[in-house]
């Protein structure tokens, strides 16, 4: 099986790997009630190159608000699949940055299912 390859992204990207998110996703009643961690890794399509020229922030994107914007969004979320809470991170991307390029891999970092350790995600792209 080949990997799936992402859409093309802008010429540059800001990438976020790691961001640990705590929230109440799950098929089972108990996961959504106690919630629990999931990761993200995002790699946003965007035009680096006015901020590389001016230093301004103003001319990129805020990474360190979009990070605060999904780690609000993680506290109040309460769904059933990861594939809804991986769609509710694109659309909150869309509502803060617009229409960009975005691919994302969410993981569940403790899927309850007996004799698995291992990690389950779902992988999105805009």
């Amino acid at each position: 099986m080949t990997a799936l390859q992402p859409p093309d992204l802008e010429s540059s990207s800001i990438v976020v790997r790691g961001l640990r998110l705590w929230a109440h996703v799950g098929v089972l009643e108990f996961e959504r009630r106690q919630g629990q961690w999931f990761e993200l890794d995002l790699e946003l399509g965007v035009d680096l190159g006015p901020a590389g020229r001016s230093d301004d922030l103003a001319d990129s994107l805020d990474y360190a608000r979009l990070i605060q914007a999904l780690q609000g969004q993680a506290r109040t979320i309460c769904c059933h699949t990861l594939e809804h809470y991986a769609q509710c991170i694109l659309d909150r991307i869309a509502a803060l940055a617009g229409p960009i390029p975005v691919q994302l891999e969410l993981r569940k970092c403790a899927a309850p299912v007996p004799g698995f350790s291992g990690q389950v995600a779902v992988r999105r792209h805009t």
